[in-house]
């Protein structure tokens, strides 16, 4: 794909990865490319010789959209916050705020689980437009559809058809695992995103 255009179709995923995220991922993916969109993730590519931080800025330097999702703030055993999604939104307001043209026509879609429970922990978002999600893959879903219609020239299909069809490829997952010998409870990001394309090619609804 041409670097411009993958550049304008690309949104970055920022959330945890997680078994307690597990059923808002498949989720978030699925809505991401029914859309006509390419999700994109730190979990796309493994390179020993890159560094983690500079994986996440080239990988945001290529996505004009992201979607950051800060639920996820409780502490650990230690007693310590995860701080990864936070630093990846700040990484990415930054690239919005400071680079060329072309990266300060960044978009992003910020969610929490319940509204106005960032600014308990993140009062400097207290501007934006956080949407919440409640846990829900439906919600997930139909946030996701809505926000990327304003960056789709052509009409999308309706949030609700959108998780329907979300649900249907959750029915054949199991079958399409085991059709190429794939783990559905350690399937690695590249395959979820494969799998999710077979599925909306069969159903002729690519």
């Amino acid at each position: 794909m041409h670097a411009a255009l993958r550049y304008e179709t690309g949104v970055f995923i920022n959330c945890p990865f997680d078994s307690d995220y597990a059923k808002l991922f498949p989720a978030l993916a699925f809505a991401i490319r029914a859309c006509g969109f390419d999700p994109r993730c730190a979990l796309e590519e493994s390179d020993s010789g890159e560094s983690r931080i500079e994986k996440l800025y080239r990988i945001i330097g290529e996505c004009r959209l992201g979607i950051h999702d800060i639920s996820r703030t409780e502490l650990n055993r230690k007693r310590l916050p995860r701080f990864n999604m936070p630093l990846e939104l700040g990484v990415f307001l930054g690239a919005k705020r400071f680079g060329d043209a072309r990266q300060r026509d960044k978009r992003c879609l910020i969610l929490d689980r319940k509204p106005y429970r960032f600014q308990q922990f993140c009062s400097d978002l207290a501007g934006n437009d956080l949407r919440a999600h409640d846990n829900s893959p439906r919600k997930v879903i139909l946030l996701v559809r809505d926000w990327l219609r304003d960056s789709k020239k052509d009409i999308l299909p309706g949030g609700e058809a959108v998780f329907e069809r979300y649900c249907a490829f959750r029915k054949d997952l199991p079958l399409l695992c085991a059709l190429h010998s794939l783990n559905e409870e350690a399937l690695p990001f590249n395959d979820l995103v494969a799998l999710i394309d077979k599925w909306l090619a069969a159903s002729g609804q690519t």
